[in-house]
Parts: structure tokens; sequence; C-alpha cells
């Protein structure tokens, strides 16, 4: 599978991703609009991760950070949960490293969303902080934790042996 950069054609594709009912609680949709200003914006990359059909896309922001850290901000799989996590991950971390120069990638998620908690450790992301119920979730009227994770580039070339 190829990481290649989105164009607006790929709108579609990730706005019904992101609009599935088993999506709406992890992944915010945010509009073709803000979808475009990631793709104008030279701090942002959107990225989609496929052959000839696209398996999921990402978004890296924070690009022009002056300390060399990367946010992955967004990032979605058509069918989690099918063996394809790591890969993806795997993928958007060498991205990061050695297209992006990144020193260090950080991302998010819900405490109570443990398949992206065990995909990220997989990859090696270190849980750094908890922000105890920082987000409101509506789909449950319930607030949930924010969990912190982060990898170091020299964690991620100590991981390729």
């Amino acid at each position: 599978m190829i990481l290649r950069p989105a164009t607006a054609q790929d709108f579609p594709f990730i706005r019904a991703l992101v609009q599935r009912p088993d999506m709406q609680t992890m992944v915010t949709d945010e509009g073709d609009a803000e979808l475009a200003r990631y793709l104008a914006e030279p701090s942002s990359r959107v990225l989609i991760w496929g052959d000839t059909t696209p398996r999921g896309f990402a978004i890296f922001c924070d690009l022009d950070d002056r300390s060399g850290t990367v946010l992955l901000l967004r990032l979605a799989l058509v069918s989690p949960g099918k063996g394809e996590g790591a890969p993806f991950l795997r993928a958007l971390v060498s991205h990061a490293f050695e297209d992006l120069q990144a020193n260090r990638v950080w991302l998010d998620t819900s405490a109570s969303n443990l398949r992206a908690q065990r995909a990220y450790e997989r990859v090696g992301f270190i849980l750094e902080g908890r922000l105890r119920q920082h987000e409101f979730l509506p789909t449950t009227a319930t607030r949930d934790d924010t969990l912190l994770y982060g990898l170091m580039r020299d964690e991620w070339a100590a991981s390729l042996g």
C-alpha cells in the first residue's frame, strides 16, 4: 500500500468514511471547506492510503513547528479491526520521520477507543498523558478522557533494528 497526497477529488471518500455510524464517535467530520484549508496550508498534509482503492486517510498538522513536533491530527481506515491498522500506522510514522523530517510525532485518542490505543502502542507510541473528561461525546452524551501519545525519531529508528 502507498501513501499519496489527497486532492479535492478525495473529499467524498474522506467525508463518507468519517460520517459512518461506527466512526462518528472517533473521527471528526470537518467538511469540504476545512479539508480544502488543510490541502492549501503548507504546514498540513492530507494523505490517502491505498493502492488503486483508498483504504484510509490521515491529516498531519504543525509541519512548521520549530521543534520538529508533528501532530497526526486525524486518521481513519475503511476496515478497522481487519489487520490494516499497524501497516497503515507504520506507513504514516515512516512518512512523518522520513519525508516530513519530524523529530516527534504525537496524536490523541479517546480513552474509550481501546482498539486505537492497542494499535498505537504496537507501532511504538508511548502514552504520555491523560486529559481527564476532556471530550464530550454527543452520541452518548458522556464525557471521556483524552489520551496523548508520542513517538520520538530515535525510538522509531531503534525499532527498525
